[in-house]
């Protein structure tokens, strides 16, 4: 590759990520409603109520960014202004958000809320309590009823969701009130029941609105001590929301007191039981005034493979890959070259970026949030640039050193500059192993960039969380295959590349 060249393509992928960067600027600040949701079905299911309510009032379509992970992730969101609103629990807000007492009063939260900029919306009618339940059978064999029944039988296994696990309102404070001394075990809200179901946890933690708690025969565990507060579904919203939408924000009111715990199992019901999309299901409900009639039947594996956002979630995973990847490129490769003389700096770099590679990547994602305060594509994007820089400066490393030392002096001996022997020499023999460390990068990036959906950064894990939620098998592998396609995909041009450049450097 001749440098001009090589000059001209960096320049030409600067200017793409900066106008990708104005562009993602520009919608950022667009005018339009943003409503979030956590990780589980029913909050999927009341960001869609919320963004339907609202659309007729706003100028534009509302966005809504569904999945974006726990309490804390959604409320940073919140406090950052990558949100407008969303769904949250008035028992959550007392205890995780305020770390306030259980039981404060509608009044005393929204006087802690207000120094931080949100208030709290209209009650949706109804209330969607922790509790833990067991197996209706074993419950009656083993003579079960209450919490303090559940003390007497440390033999039970017991698999919580990680996030009640670190609640403040959750299990620390729940073992202490009933003496209970099980160990429990980490799992996935959704995965949790079919653990119960097949027989390897005795007991987990539930939402009271969950709609398989009778489907799958479970029995709800009377909280005899009243740990737990109310957890009465409101809309949480930043204080500027009204003023900038007001007409939206009439209709979002609109919904005060409409949607009982009957409606709410029963759309729970249609997401999970019978597959029906999110948005199909808030529809239904806001034109029907009920969450009843008659149930659209559940999509199969292909209408969910070949849905209509699989051009969506393909672009946005394209480009979190190819950017992330290209920046790594445009930073690895330069500091490859200007360690590679240095023998102990080359080492403390490399040493550096290996560390970085141990890093789980929803810590990385979380840090990054914590410090960035904000959401979505940029922490995800530069999550994915920082797993990609090993492979690439290490390969960059690699092929410099595997460049013959007499065609290094060579090229001294016919008077280059040190600039023009890498130029012109070096880099040209390193380019096979270096094109090596980028096709690593690629597949790393393309398996990692799944996890970006976490955060709301879209792509095929979109899918894969989803899936998650809903403990649907289907979905998940609606959203692992094309992932693996790409992956594939990706393998296949760069073994063209590399049996071109094998083929060009041969004549």
């Amino acid at each position: 590759m001749h440098w001009p060249r090589l000059r001209t393509w960096l320049g030409a992928l600067s200017a793409v990520l900066l106008l990708q960067g104005l562009a993602a600027l520009a919608w950022a600040q667009g005018e339009t409603l943003r409503v979030g949701s956590k990780r589980f079905t029913e909050s999927y299911i009341l960001a869609e109520v919320l963004a339907q309510s609202a659309a007729p009032g706003l100028p534009a379509p509302p966005v809504v960014r569904q999945g974006l992970g726990n309490t804390a992730i959604v409320y940073e969101a919140l406090r950052s202004g990558s949100i407008d609103l969303y769904a949250e629990y008035t028992g959550t807000i007392a205890l995780e958000i305020l770390k306030g007492p259980p039981g404060m009063s509608r009044e005393q939260i929204a006087a802690g809320l207000a120094p931080l900029g949100l208030g709290i919306g209209p009650a949706l009618g109804f209330n969607d309590g922790y509790a833990l339940a067991m197996r209706a059978a074993d419950a009656q064999k083993l003579g079960v009823r209450t919490l303090s029944d559940l003390a007497r039988h440390p033999e039970l296994k017991l698999g919580l969701s990680n996030e009640f696990i670190g609640r403040a309102d959750g299990w620390a404070g729940l073992a202490a009130k009933y003496g209970l001394q099980q160990k429990p075990a980490g799992l996935d809200h959704g995965l949790a029941y079919d653990a119960i179901t097949a027989r390897q946890i005795d007991v987990m933690d539930i939402y009271t609105t969950d709609a398989k708690i009778d489907h799958l025969g479970l029995f709800v565990l009377e909280d005899d001590r009243a740990y737990f507060p109310r957890y009465d579904a409101v809309v949480l919203y930043r204080l500027d929301v009204p003023k900038r939408f007001p007409k939206a924000w009439a209709a979002i009111e609109a919904l005060q007191g409409r949607i009982d715990e009957k409606a709410m199992i029963a759309m729970n019901a249609r997401a999970e039981l019978q597959g029906e999309p999110f948005d199909a299901i808030a529809r239904s409900f806001l034109a029907q005034g009920h969450a009843g009639g008659a149930a659209a039947s559940g999509r199969g594996f292909m209408a969910k493979l070949l849905g209509p956002d699989l051009g969506r979630l393909a672009r946005q995973h394209l480009l979190l890959v190819a950017f992330s990847v290209g920046i790594a490129v445009l930073v690895a490769v330069p500091v490859a070259i200007l360690i590679f003389p240095m023998q102990r700096v080359r080492a403390a770099v490399l040493g550096m970026a290996g560390l970085l590679q141990t890093v789980p990547s929803l810590a990385l994602l979380a840090v990054l949030i914590s410090l960035m305060g904000i959401i979505g594509t940029v922490p995800a994007l530069i999550a994915l640039t920082l797993y990609s820089l090993l492979p690439i400066m290490s390969n960059t490393v690699t092929g410099l050193a595997q460049v013959p030392a007499g065609l290094r002096q060579a090229g001294t001996a016919l008077g280059m500059t040190r600039a023009q022997n890498l130029r012109l020499v070096q880099l040209p023999l390193a380019l096979p192993t270096l094109v090596a460390g980028v096709r690593t990068a690629t597949a790393i990036a393309i398996g990692t960039a799944t996890i970006a959906a976490f955060v709301g950064a879209g792509g095929f894990g979109e899918r894969i969380v989803t899936g998650l939620a809903l403990n649907d098998r289907a979905l998940l592998l609606a959203g692992a295959l094309p992932a693996a396609g790409l992956a594939l995909a990706s393998e296949a041009l760069f073994e063209l590349l590399q049996w071109w450049m094998r083929k060009r450097q041969a004549r």
